[in-house]
């Protein structure tokens, strides 16, 4: 029996809505990052800008155990991945079609305001201190690095990721990308059931 039936029509347009945006043709990797709470920051980010699934890579660093608190129980609107090695995970996203962009700051890397994020694309974002691993950058489709115009060139991870996944979401959102599900009709159902049952 559906769900539907017992939220209010307030709730279950705001999930349809959500369902409807949500993003499956984007994606996001995190290599070895280190802080839990910047992990469920961008969890928290990656929910806003609709995306379904983050992937945690790490081969150094522990999985993190990730805090409810500031992530604000995106935590159950988001899933998560766990794969321990580079070939694994980039071996899974790209069965399933994805290009893979990694951040990086180096003189051969794009803007990101130069790269096309309407693509079937997962974003990759390394450690907080050492950054992407060389075998992340040699298997990338493109490495890319945000514009900045002060003394430091560098951005905490959570803050990057958000300006990242934003410029994506305005990439997407001017190409209308947000206004029809990228899912089949009965896939989309079942999703808007299985989110009126959390």
């Amino acid at each position: 029996m559906s769900m539907r039936k017992f939220k209010t029509d307030k709730r279950l347009e705001k999930i349809s809505a959500a369902a409807i945006a949500r993003q499956f043709s984007l994606s996001v990797v995190l290599e070895n990052i280190h802080d839990e709470h910047n992990v469920s920051a961008i969890i928290r980010t990656c929910e806003a800008v609709g995306i379904p699934k983050v992937n945690l890579l790490y081969t150094i660093e522990k999985f993190p155990k990730l805090s409810r608190i500031s992530s604000a129980s995106a935590s159950k609107w988001v899933d998560t991945e766990k794969f321990s090695s580079v070939q694994e995970c980039f071996g899974a996203l790209r069965k399933d079609g994805f290009k893979i962009f990694s951040s990086y700051l180096d003189p051969s890397a794009k803007s990101l305001y130069q790269l096309d994020l309407t693509k079937k694309v997962a974003i990759v974002f390394g450690n907080e201190h050492r950054g992407i691993s060389k075998e992340i950058t040699d298997n990338s489709d493109e490495v890319f690095y945000i514009p900045m115009k002060g003394m430091i060139q560098s951005l905490n991870v959570s803050v990057a990721i958000a300006v990242s996944l934003f410029e994506a979401l305005r990439q997407r959102e001017k190409k209308g990308m947000y206004q029809k599900s990228e899912l089949a009709q009965k896939e989309l159902d079942e999703l808007i059931d299985k989110w009126c049952k959390k």
